[in-house]
């Protein structure tokens, strides 16, 4: 089961698993360009079907900077190609269609997505906007996090979430198993700077150990 709360995202998913086809048809002639990026920008989403809006939304995601949701500008570099690959988009998108092929694709909160197949088998990957960072096009304020950890506490299953390493987020999942890690984030093809990266387990994962795969 896959759950995303940007529902551009999601139609983006069910496109894929079901039309798959007719949605690479959308890219036949298309150009990575910066107008082409500013009309798709300026088209409103709602005049258009389902695979338009899917197309328009995968070229935007895939040709702006740091795939920002919102508040999106044109990405280039002088030392890698386009982000859209459209010699190998096919090849791409079959890939992600055979892994959504068997999978539930839902739209909702991530609460109700919690509260709808919480089992004790079940196992939870969250990855909720990062502490004070913007982009991601949604509202995520204390409040989710404080719920989030309160529900972690009281789930059936077992549940994961990566976050960015922060004294605040430290102390709202403190009694969790933390393990710290750092990434080098590369935007634009560059040695971008590294950043701490936190993994927050529901459960101990050494006396149970449990796999995301």
């Amino acid at each position: 089961m896959l759950n995303d709360v940007n529902g551009d995202l999601v139609n983006l998913y069910r496109v894929v698993q079901h039309h798959l086809e007719e949605f690479v048809r959308q890219f036949k002639w298309a150009l990575t360009s910066r107008q082409v990026f500013k009309w798709l920008q300026d088209t409103r989403p709602e005049t258009l079907t389902d695979i338009q809006r899917a197309a328009r939304f995968y070229y935007l995601q895939q040709n702006a900077f740091g795939g920002k949701v919102d508040g999106q500008t044109f990405g280039t570099a002088t030392t890698t190609p386009p982000g859209l690959n459209l010699l190998r988009l096919e090849e791409t998108l079959s890939a992600a269609h055979l892994r959504l092929a068997g999978a539930y694709v839902e739209h909702m909160t991530w609460q109700r997505c919690l509260d709808t197949y919480d089992r004790p088998h079940t196992l939870f990957y969250m990855d909720p906007p990062y502490w004070e960072t913007e982009g991601y096009g949604v509202e995520f304020g204390i409040d989710q996090y404080v719920d989030m950890a309160a529900r972690m506490r009281t789930i059936q299953g077992k549940a994961l979430v990566s976050l960015n390493d922060h004294p605040k987020v430290r102390e709202i999942f403190a009694g969790f198993h933390i393990e710290a890690t750092t990434l080098r984030y590369t935007i634009g093809g560059g040695g971008g700077p590294e950043r701490g990266e936190i993994l927050i387990f529901s459960w101990d994962p050494q006396q149970e150990p449990a796999g995301l795969f």
